[in-house]
Parts: C-alpha cells; structure tokens; sequence
C-alpha cells in the first residue's frame, strides 16, 4: 500500500510517467420495441424490457497528473489481451519514457509473464524493459486511481443501452476525446501519512507501542 502511495504523490515525470491501468465487464444491451423520440409535451419513451447483446470489456488507462486516458473496448479480457495493451503503452502512448511505471491489481493476468504468452520472446523482454509494475494490495484495489476514472465513464457515458461492439466504441472514443481535451486530472490525496493514521489496525504493534513508550 505505501509503495502505490508514494508513487501517487510523486510529481509529474514525463520520463518516468506513473500511468493506472484498470479494466471492466460491460454488458451489451438492446431495445426490445422501437424507441418513441421527444415531442412537444412528451418525453423520449423507451420500453423496459430489453434484449441481451453478450458481454465486452473495457480496459482504462489513466495517466491522472497529466490529465490523459484511453478507453479501449475488447471482446475479451485474457493475457493475450492484457500483453496487447501493455505493448500499446510502450510503443504508442509512451515511446519517449525510459520506464513506465504501471499501477495495476493483482488479477491472475496482470503479470509480466503475460507478455510472454503474447510475444515471442525477445519482443516480449523489450517491452518488459521499459515496464515497472506496481501491484495494489489484496483487497486494496480501490488505491488505483483508474478505478475512478472507470467510474466517472460508467456514470457518464455507459449509463444508457448500448446494443453492439460499435456503438460502444464509438461512445467511449467520444467520452475519452472530450475529457482528454479538458485534461480532467487525478489528484490523490490519500497519502502515506493518512493510511498510518486511519488504517493503524493494519500495522504491526511493536513492543514498545505496546507499553506506551511510542505515540
């Protein structure tokens, strides 16, 4: 927990970027009757039932003292998938850093091995190279600011039908687009100190706290 939160009060590093990286299951859904479009006097009416579309899943990558993401939405979520946008944050978002250091949780394919599976193996240590992963806690993964981010896009742009692959790419490109352009930043104001204080259960009692000889 500390190591993430020291790396979140860190100041702004373009060599050395702190990026989140987090990710999502969506369900795709689809109207069952035509929708009924405003008129003078009538709100859209739009009928509750609705016709299951299968599943999809977004990854979000959020950089929150730069004030920039990406949304990217995939059919599936495999280490294949989590190789492939790791690839992307060294050669397309970041081919200027010299070390990328990466906030993740700890799900089973969040793994540099991942990298592995995905790429033969000198490309797979080339891109390994310039990565430097920093794993929330277990049950900690609320530390990771992408979470947020994920949050604000599921309150502002997926909170509606969204009936195909398509249609939900077109839509988050549009959130991702308008927010970047206003450079919505992350300011993590969870620090070291805080967790020490609030969270003083999790830390070990050390004998002379015990007997009162430590405030």
């Amino acid at each position: 927990m500390e190591d993430v939160l020291d790396l979140l009060a860190e100041p702004y590093d373009p060599e050395r970027p702190v990026v989140c990286f987090d990710e999502q299951p969506v369900q795709l859904l689809a109207d069952s009757r035509e929708t009924i479009g405003m008129s003078p006097g009538h709100p859209e009416r739009r009928d509750y039932e609705y016709k299951r579309q299968g599943t999809a899943n977004i990854f979000m990558t959020v950089e929150p003292l730069a004030g920039w993401r990406n949304v990217d939405p995939t059919k599936r979520r495999t280490k294949l998938d989590f190789a492939e946008q790791m690839k992307q944050l060294v050669d397309v978002h970041y081919p200027q850093a010299k070390t990328i250091r990466v906030i993740l949780d700890n799900l089973n394919t969040h793994k540099l091995a991942s990298l592995y599976d995905g790429f033969p193996p000198h490309e797979a240590r080339r891109i390994v190279k310039r990565l430097e992963f920093h794993p929330t806690p277990n049950h900690g993964s609320w530390l990771n600011p992408a979470e947020l981010e994920l949050s604000a896009l599921t309150s502002q742009c997926l909170d509606r039908r969204i009936a195909d692959m398509a249609t939900l790419r077109k839509e988050t490109a549009a959130w991702e687009a308008a927010r970047n352009k206003e450079g919505v930043q992350i300011h993590w104001r969870f620090t070291v100190q805080k967790a020490r204080t609030k969270l003083h259960r999790l830390y070990p009692e050390l004998p002379n706290e015990i007997n009162g000889t430590m405030q």
